[in-house]
């Protein structure tokens, strides 16, 4: 079963498109229609349905071992290629926006090597570890207190807990509840909301802390610059959660919240133990 095959099936199952998966792959949809239709051919069953573009039972089935294989070929072939002599270009590490705290610009200055940071939406980051595009990621989220490593859809990655902060909502300072101690979340479901996935913490991630849907998006913003998302909640443009180490813009106000006791953690992902000049900043990060 050809891997390049399958790279391109997943791809078009995920974006449930053929232009998009076209596009994401850098080539022709032609392509990526072939590569789909070989694949049904080796293995003789029809594997999405075109219209709308959904797995087939077999399909489905094929997906359940092909996202996990593809992960571990992407990982043997970094792993080996870190074999090889150490490039002269610079340690990447790929962070999340709002895993770029105070923590790691103190790292960076004590860095051995020249770093570059490449800011990405999270969940790009442990394929990029993975596949050697990186060779340190930290990627974020809400937890509980005492919840354990790794993260979700980190694979076979190893993850240490770089630092947790409280949370507190971002709102205009005219707003009803800006000068309260404090906020629960439960309140605050059917209040406006920033969409920024990327940014901030998505809203699924507070339907799912909640346990309801609610937490309806007035806007929705897909950049990864935390300043823009806390400047569209001093506009009152809707309000956004954060971690309570990022400052609030100038007219808006950040109130802690209280219920539920979540946390933002920050972790590092890195491939097994990994070498110098990665591991003196692995170490700078954790404390380790």
């Amino acid at each position: 079963m050809d891997a390049q095959l399958l790279r391109t099936f997943v791809t078009v199952t995920r974006l449930a498109s053929f232009p998009a998966a076209a596009r994401e792959l850098g080539c022709g949809q032609d392509t990526v229609a072939r590569h789909v239709a070989a694949l049904e051919r080796d293995l003789g069953l029809p594997l999405l349905t075109r219209r709308p573009v959904v797995p087939t039972v077999a399909g489905a089935r094929l997906l359940e071992h092909a996202v996990p294989l593809l992960l571990r070929l992407d990982a043997a072939r970094a792993e080996v290629a870190r074999l090889a002599p150490a490039p002269d270009g610079p340690l990447v590490l790929a962070a999340a926006p709002l895993a770029v705290g105070p923590r790691l610009l103190a790292a960076l200055p004590a860095a051995t090597a020249r770093v570059t940071l490449s800011v990405r939406p999270r969940e790009a980051i442990p394929a990029a570890v993975t596949d050697g595009t990186a060779h340190l990621g930290l990627v974020d989220g809400l937890t509980g207190t005492g919840e354990p490593l790794p993260p979700p859809g980190t694979g076979t990655l190893t993850a240490h807990r770089v630092t947790e902060a409280p949370l507190a909502v971002h709102l205009p300072a005219t707003h009803p509840l800006a000068h309260r101690a404090g906020v629960r979340l439960g309140e605050l479901t059917g209040a406006r909301w920033v969409d920024a996935p990327a940014a901030g913490v998505p809203l699924d991630q507070l339907r799912a802390a909640h346990g309801t849907y609610g937490f309806r998006p007035a806007l929705r913003y897909d950049g990864t610059d935390v300043r823009t998302l806390t400047a569209l909640a001093a506009a009152g443009q809707g309000l956004t959660l954060l971690p309570a180490t990022v400052p609030a813009a100038p007219a808006a106000t950040a109130v802690p919240l209280v219920e539920p006791r979540l946390l933002h953690r920050v972790v590092l992902l890195h491939p097994g133990e990994p070498a110098a000049p990665a591991a003196d900043l692995a170490a700078r990060l954790t404390g380790r």
